[in-house]
């Protein structure tokens, strides 16, 4: 059936207005959903500013932190590579008074005194002259790193209770510095001395950083490095000094009982090469004893005292390997 022109006007006008009112619905339903959505992301934007903010305290204290500690880090390392420990500093580490001077002076009397001895049993020249060796650099020397370690061994064992007696102090509304003061004046030796001489420091006009730094090179240990770094930090970040020093006598600890564990272990490895080493002279004593005239072409003949001191060379090597073997440095 043929549409008359009037009848398909009216169909085109009606199509007309329902495209016009189809698309003025549309676009109030986007405008009513893009405001909802913009109340929304703006009802949303304050509790995030606050997160954000309540956050960057936190954030900012961490970062200052870790730029704190890659400071003291890089200090040290540059102080490790600048300078190399002298003998001054080895005798103060050990907790002696007397100057450079007199060790050397010492020495040398050590050195005179076995050159005499080998004069006196009238041994060779060359005998001697390695015992004058002995004498003057070596056993000074080794007295002297004996009880350099034997020192900074009783300053560990006794830090531990230090840090606790400065958390208590803390605890109970002490400063730092008075609680300096009480294991400076009630603590035992090393530790007595060392932070006596930590609190003249202070006193005198230094900084806590400059005196902890001074305490390290006397003491120089990985204990004393962690102690000034807690310290350091704390002056210079704040925070919770108690906890933190808590934890740390508490990593000491634990640092100390696994030092224990590991020499435990590692005894029947010392023991056996203390054995190795001990088996050739033990064995050669037996056997000048039972036929002396054996082994008296190692003594009297050239080449016997160049096998022994080849045999020497090479068992201080076995020596040293062993060593290195069985210490665990942590």
């Amino acid at each position: 059936m043929a549409l008359s022109q009037q009848q398909l006007m009216v169909l085109i006008g009606g199509l007309v207005v329902v495209v016009v009112l189809l698309v003025l619905f549309s676009g109030s339903s986007s405008g009513n959903k893009a405001t909802k959505r913009a109340q929304s992301l703006s009802g949303r934007t304050p509790a995030k500013k606050g997160k954000a903010n309540a956050q960057d305290p936190t954030k900012d204290r961490r970062r200052h932190v870790a730029e704190s500690l890659k400071k003291i880090e890089d200090k040290q390392k540059e102080e490790s590579k600048k300078k190399k420990v002298s003998l001054s500093q080895r005798i103060d580490q050990a907790g002696y008074e007397f100057s450079e001077r007199s060790f050397y002076m010492g020495s040398a009397i050590c050195g005179l005194v076995l050159v005499c001895l080998g004069l006196i049993t009238a041994q060779d020249s060359l005998v001697i002259l390695a015992m004058g060796i002995v004498g003057g650099l070596g056993i000074p020397r080794w007295f002297l790193i004996r009880a350099r370690k034997k020192r900074q061994k009783k300053f560990v064992e006794e830090f531990s209770n230090s840090i606790d007696v400065i958390v208590r102090g803390v605890k109970s509304g002490l400063p730092v510095n008075e609680c300096l003061k009480i294991i400076a004046r009630d603590a035992q030796s090393p530790v007595k001395e060392e932070f006596h001489l930590l609190v003249e420091g202070v006193r005198i006009g230094l900084s806590l950083e400059q005196s902890l730094e001074r305490m390290y090179q006397r003491m120089p240990l990985n204990e004393v490095k962690f102690f000034s770094i807690v310290l350091t930090i704390q002056q210079q970040t704040g925070g919770n000094l108690a906890d933190a020093l808590g934890n740390l006598s508490n990593v000491l600890r634990a640092r100390k009982m696994m030092l224990g564990k590991i020499a435990a272990l590692s005894m029947e490895a010392k023991a056996s090469a203390v054995i190795l080493a001990a088996m050739p002279f033990f064995v050669s004593g037996m056997v000048y004893m039972s036929a002396p005239d054996y082994l008296a072409p190692l003594y009297t003949t050239t080449n016997g005292q160049f096998m022994l001191l080849g045999a020497g060379l090479w068992m201080l090597m076995g020596v040293f390997v062993m060593k290195n073997m069985i210490s665990i440095k942590v």
